[in-house]
């Protein structure tokens, strides 16, 4: 088997470290995802699960204990190349979409592509393929506010997805939708991330959405559990 495309292991983080009130949120965390596995991560709020997601990210560093993403060992490399490597290989989802407001739905997808290098029309026409898969194509010309919140979302993984990273990460992707929004709105996602076959964790507290994933886990007393 290939390296797994995302390796925690022993991820120990605390806040006020050093100091009386310090809090311990991960402690001592191990997961493996595998390219193509779409891994459920479910806790309640305060248990620590956008500490881990940030961390499996790039966007925050553990205490302790090691982040291998594609076989490479992040923990080893310089602030410079740990961007490039969040920029390259890694998509966020969060509960709010977070979008540029004065750009349209087909710019916010555009833009950080630029901003990675891609040329102007191959970035142009693979936002406009994206957003046809999640079917939102004849809203790109469309700012945000024009959007409804579920095409906002989607736009938002269109954003995530837009370098062709290995690995998503989402926190609560649907959390700001009602249920039937919800429920068309993660199965656009899930639709997404099959097709492209790159590794996902995704954090919910919706158990029926959890049920649909490839695997569930939870994060429990600082450490990840099989559910």
């Amino acid at each position: 088997m290939s390296d797994p495309v995302l390796y925690l292991s022993g991820i120990t983080k605390a806040y006020n470290q050093g100091k009386p009130n310090a809090v311990t949120v991960l402690k001592g965390v191990d997961l493996t995802v595998q390219a193509g596995e779409v891994v459920a991560l479910v806790a309640p709020s305060g248990a620590g699960k956008s500490t881990l997601l940030h961390i499996a990210g790039l966007l925050d560093t553990p205490d302790a204990g090691t982040v291998t993403i594609g076989g490479q060992d992040m923990t080893r490399l310089n602030d410079r190349k740990r961007t490039a490597m969040r920029r390259e290989e890694v998509g966020f989802i969060y509960q709010f979409h977070h979008l540029l407001p004065e750009f349209s739905a087909l710019e916010n997808i555009v833009v950080p592509q630029l901003a990675n290098g891609t040329p102007e029309r191959e970035a142009v026409a693979r936002a406009r393929d994206l957003l046809g898969r999640v079917g939102v194509a004849e809203r790109a010309d469309h700012r945000p506010a024009a959007l409804s919140g579920g095409e906002q979302q989607r736009v938002a993984f269109c954003r995530a997805l837009a370098n062709a990273p290995r690995l998503l990460l989402a926190d609560e992707p649907t959390g700001n939708l009602d249920p039937a929004t919800s429920d068309r709105v993660f199965g656009a996602l899930m639709d997404l991330v099959r097709g492209t076959g790159l590794a996902a964790v995704i954090a919910t507290h919706n158990l029926d959405l959890a049920a649909r994933m490839d695997r569930i886990v939870r994060l429990s007393a600082g450490q990840v559990v099989p559910a």
